[in-house]
Protein backbone atom coordinates (compact mmCIF):
# COMPACT_ATOMS: atom_id res chain seq x y z
CA UNK A 1 0.00 0.00 0.00
CA UNK A 2 1.56 3.55 -1.37
CA UNK A 3 1.19 6.12 1.47
CA UNK A 4 0.56 9.90 0.87
CA UNK A 5 4.00 10.91 2.05
CA UNK A 6 5.38 8.43 -0.24
CA UNK A 7 3.52 9.33 -3.21
CA UNK A 8 4.42 13.57 -2.14
CA UNK A 9 8.06 12.62 -1.98
CA UNK A 10 7.85 10.93 -5.87
CA UNK A 11 6.27 14.13 -6.53
CA UNK A 12 8.48 16.30 -5.43
CA UNK A 13 11.47 14.19 -6.63
CA UNK A 14 10.08 14.08 -10.16
CA UNK A 15 9.65 17.70 -9.96
CA UNK A 16 13.25 18.00 -8.78
CA UNK A 17 14.61 16.06 -11.79
CA UNK A 18 12.44 17.71 -14.21
CA UNK A 19 13.66 21.53 -13.07
CA UNK A 20 17.19 20.21 -13.22
CA UNK A 21 16.62 19.16 -16.77
CA UNK A 22 14.74 21.71 -17.43
CA UNK A 23 18.24 24.21 -16.24
CA UNK A 24 20.63 21.89 -17.99
CA UNK A 25 18.66 22.46 -21.30
CA UNK A 26 18.36 26.17 -20.91
CA UNK A 27 22.35 26.44 -19.79
CA UNK A 28 22.74 24.22 -23.08
CA UNK A 29 21.07 26.45 -25.70
CA UNK A 30 23.39 29.72 -23.64
CA UNK A 31 26.40 28.17 -24.40
CA UNK A 32 25.15 26.93 -28.05
CA UNK A 33 24.15 30.96 -28.32
CA UNK A 34 27.48 32.25 -27.22
CA UNK A 35 30.03 29.81 -28.60
CA UNK A 36 28.32 30.46 -31.62
CA UNK A 37 30.07 32.51 -34.39
CA UNK A 38 28.36 35.96 -34.82
CA UNK A 39 27.47 36.97 -37.99
CA UNK A 40 27.18 40.46 -38.87
CA UNK A 41 23.38 41.86 -39.04
CA UNK A 42 22.30 45.34 -40.39
CA UNK A 43 19.82 47.83 -38.81
CA UNK A 44 18.04 50.04 -41.19
CA UNK A 45 16.30 53.68 -40.34
CA UNK A 46 13.69 54.46 -42.76
CA UNK A 47 12.88 58.28 -42.38
CA UNK A 48 9.24 58.94 -43.78
CA UNK A 49 9.42 63.16 -43.91
CA UNK A 50 9.18 64.39 -46.56
CA UNK A 51 11.79 67.37 -45.78
CA UNK A 52 15.30 65.83 -46.19
CA UNK A 53 17.60 66.20 -43.14
CA UNK A 54 15.53 67.17 -40.73
CA UNK A 55 14.38 66.30 -37.34
CA UNK A 56 13.72 62.96 -38.26
CA UNK A 57 16.35 62.02 -39.74
CA UNK A 58 18.26 63.11 -37.09
CA UNK A 59 16.33 61.33 -34.72
CA UNK A 60 17.04 57.96 -36.66
CA UNK A 61 21.08 59.11 -37.02
CA UNK A 62 21.08 59.07 -32.87
CA UNK A 63 19.05 55.98 -32.42
CA UNK A 64 21.28 53.80 -35.84
CA UNK A 65 24.43 55.00 -33.55
CA UNK A 66 23.21 53.82 -30.29
CA UNK A 67 22.31 50.43 -32.06
CA UNK A 68 26.09 50.18 -33.66
CA UNK A 69 27.14 50.53 -30.18
CA UNK A 70 24.99 47.21 -29.24
CA UNK A 71 27.63 45.18 -30.61
CA UNK A 72 31.02 45.09 -32.89
CA UNK A 73 29.08 43.29 -35.75
CA UNK A 74 26.05 45.52 -35.97
CA UNK A 75 26.14 47.92 -39.17
CA UNK A 76 23.60 50.46 -39.74
CA UNK A 77 22.07 52.55 -42.34
CA UNK A 78 19.60 55.29 -43.11
CA UNK A 79 17.18 55.52 -45.80
CA UNK A 80 15.44 58.76 -46.20
CA UNK A 81 11.95 59.00 -48.15
CA UNK A 82 12.38 62.36 -49.23
CA UNK A 83 12.19 62.60 -53.13
CA UNK A 84 11.48 59.42 -53.81
CA UNK A 85 8.40 58.37 -55.86
CA UNK A 86 6.41 56.17 -52.98
CA UNK A 87 3.04 56.77 -54.19
CA UNK A 88 -0.39 56.30 -52.36
CA UNK A 89 -1.03 52.10 -52.76
CA UNK A 90 -3.16 51.11 -55.52
CA UNK A 91 -4.07 46.92 -55.08
CA UNK A 92 -4.73 47.52 -59.39
CA UNK A 93 -1.33 49.55 -60.22
CA UNK A 94 2.16 48.23 -59.68
CA UNK A 95 4.53 50.30 -57.52
CA UNK A 96 7.65 52.34 -58.01
CA UNK A 97 11.16 51.68 -59.02
CA UNK A 98 12.55 53.92 -55.95
CA UNK A 99 10.22 51.39 -53.65
CA UNK A 100 11.42 48.72 -55.47
CA UNK A 101 14.92 49.86 -54.39
CA UNK A 102 14.17 50.51 -51.09
CA UNK A 103 12.49 47.12 -50.71
CA UNK A 104 15.47 45.09 -52.08
CA UNK A 105 17.48 46.42 -49.32
CA UNK A 106 14.45 45.68 -46.41
CA UNK A 107 14.71 42.60 -47.40
CA UNK A 108 18.78 41.94 -47.71
CA UNK A 109 18.97 38.68 -45.38
CA UNK A 110 21.71 40.34 -43.25
CA UNK A 111 18.87 43.49 -42.28
CA UNK A 112 17.62 41.85 -38.98
CA UNK A 113 15.94 45.05 -37.51
CA UNK A 114 14.41 48.21 -39.06
CA UNK A 115 13.88 51.40 -37.27
CA UNK A 116 10.60 53.39 -38.60
CA UNK A 117 10.64 57.09 -38.41
CA UNK A 118 7.99 59.87 -39.01
CA UNK A 119 6.97 63.48 -37.92
CA UNK A 120 3.48 63.64 -36.48
CA UNK A 121 1.00 65.75 -38.58
CA UNK A 122 -2.59 65.51 -36.87
CA UNK A 123 -1.13 62.89 -34.01
CA UNK A 124 -0.52 60.62 -36.88
CA UNK A 125 2.13 59.80 -39.43
CA UNK A 126 2.82 61.36 -42.37
CA UNK A 127 0.98 60.17 -45.86
CA UNK A 128 4.67 59.52 -46.81
CA UNK A 129 4.95 57.09 -43.85
CA UNK A 130 1.55 55.61 -45.04
CA UNK A 131 2.01 55.05 -48.51
CA UNK A 132 5.11 53.17 -47.61
CA UNK A 133 3.41 51.04 -45.07
CA UNK A 134 0.79 50.40 -47.96
CA UNK A 135 3.23 49.72 -50.56
CA UNK A 136 4.82 47.06 -48.09
CA UNK A 137 1.31 44.70 -48.95
CA UNK A 138 3.87 43.74 -51.75
CA UNK A 139 5.19 41.87 -48.36
CA UNK A 140 2.38 39.97 -47.70
CA UNK A 141 2.14 38.87 -50.77
CA UNK A 142 5.47 36.96 -51.25
CA UNK A 143 5.42 34.64 -47.91
CA UNK A 144 6.08 38.02 -45.34
CA UNK A 145 9.77 38.54 -46.06
CA UNK A 146 9.75 41.15 -43.19
CA UNK A 147 8.64 38.44 -41.07
CA UNK A 148 10.49 37.69 -37.78
CA UNK A 149 12.98 41.32 -38.18
CA UNK A 150 12.93 43.36 -35.31
CA UNK A 151 11.16 46.79 -35.21
CA UNK A 152 11.17 49.61 -33.64
CA UNK A 153 9.44 53.27 -34.61
CA UNK A 154 10.50 56.80 -33.54
CA UNK A 155 7.81 59.89 -33.54
CA UNK A 156 8.81 63.67 -33.81
CA UNK A 157 6.39 66.13 -32.75
CA UNK A 158 6.39 70.40 -32.91
CA UNK A 159 5.54 69.79 -29.27
CA UNK A 160 6.52 68.10 -26.44
CA UNK A 161 3.42 65.56 -26.15
CA UNK A 162 2.19 66.90 -29.47
CA UNK A 163 0.88 63.18 -30.86
CA UNK A 164 4.07 61.17 -30.81
CA UNK A 165 2.58 57.82 -29.07
CA UNK A 166 -0.46 57.37 -31.34
CA UNK A 167 1.71 58.09 -34.25
CA UNK A 168 4.27 55.56 -33.18
CA UNK A 169 0.96 53.09 -32.32
CA UNK A 170 -0.61 53.38 -35.45
CA UNK A 171 2.94 52.92 -37.10
CA UNK A 172 3.42 49.95 -34.99
CA UNK A 173 0.10 48.20 -36.03
CA UNK A 174 1.56 48.20 -39.48
CA UNK A 175 4.11 46.16 -38.84
CA UNK A 176 2.63 43.80 -36.61
CA UNK A 177 1.02 42.82 -40.03
CA UNK A 178 3.70 42.11 -41.32
CA UNK A 179 4.82 39.76 -38.40
CA UNK A 180 7.31 41.38 -37.06
CA UNK A 181 9.24 41.57 -33.67
CA UNK A 182 7.87 45.11 -32.61
CA UNK A 183 9.36 46.61 -29.53
CA UNK A 184 9.57 49.78 -27.53
CA UNK A 185 12.48 52.18 -26.51
CA UNK A 186 14.24 50.07 -23.86
CA UNK A 187 15.12 51.08 -20.33
CA UNK A 188 15.51 53.31 -18.17
CA UNK A 189 12.19 54.85 -20.27
CA UNK A 190 10.97 51.39 -21.58
CA UNK A 191 7.73 53.07 -23.49
CA UNK A 192 6.48 52.44 -27.09
CA UNK A 193 9.27 54.16 -28.76
CA UNK A 194 11.15 57.25 -29.48
CA UNK A 195 9.39 60.29 -28.76
CA UNK A 196 11.21 63.58 -29.86
CA UNK A 197 10.31 67.07 -29.96
CA UNK A 198 10.84 69.48 -32.62
CA UNK A 199 12.13 73.15 -31.60
CA UNK A 200 12.74 75.09 -34.49
CA UNK A 201 13.93 72.29 -36.63
CA UNK A 202 16.40 71.08 -33.84
CA UNK A 203 16.16 67.97 -31.73
CA UNK A 204 19.47 68.83 -30.04
CA UNK A 205 18.20 70.51 -26.93
CA UNK A 206 15.57 68.00 -26.54
CA UNK A 207 17.50 65.48 -23.78
CA UNK A 208 14.62 63.35 -23.16
CA UNK A 209 13.66 62.35 -26.58
CA UNK A 210 17.22 62.17 -27.37
CA UNK A 211 17.66 59.77 -24.20
CA UNK A 212 14.30 57.71 -26.17
CA UNK A 213 16.01 57.62 -29.43
CA UNK A 214 19.28 55.98 -28.13
CA UNK A 215 16.85 53.47 -25.91
CA UNK A 216 15.25 52.89 -28.95
CA UNK A 217 18.46 51.64 -31.50
CA UNK A 218 19.70 49.85 -28.81
CA UNK A 219 16.85 48.13 -27.89
CA UNK A 220 16.25 46.96 -31.44
CA UNK A 221 19.76 45.52 -32.39
CA UNK A 222 20.21 43.71 -29.12
CA UNK A 223 16.91 41.96 -29.15
CA UNK A 224 18.34 40.75 -33.15
CA UNK A 225 21.45 39.91 -31.85
CA UNK A 226 19.60 38.01 -29.20
CA UNK A 227 17.35 36.45 -32.10
CA UNK A 228 20.44 35.93 -34.01
CA UNK A 229 21.95 33.83 -30.80
CA UNK A 230 19.00 32.15 -30.14
CA UNK A 231 18.88 31.00 -33.77
CA UNK A 232 22.50 29.74 -34.15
Amino acid sequence: MTSKADTTRRGFFGATVAAGAAAGALAAGHARAEAAPSRPIKIIGIACSPRPGKTTAAGLKVALEAAKGAGPNVETELIELAGLNIPVFDPAAPGSADFEKVAAKLTDPRVAGIIVGTPVYFSNMTSLAKAFLDQCMVFRKKGLALSGKVAGVLAVGGVRNGGQELAIQSVQAALMCQEMVVVGDGRPTAHTGATLWNQGDDISGDEFGLATARNLGRRVAEVALQMQGAAG
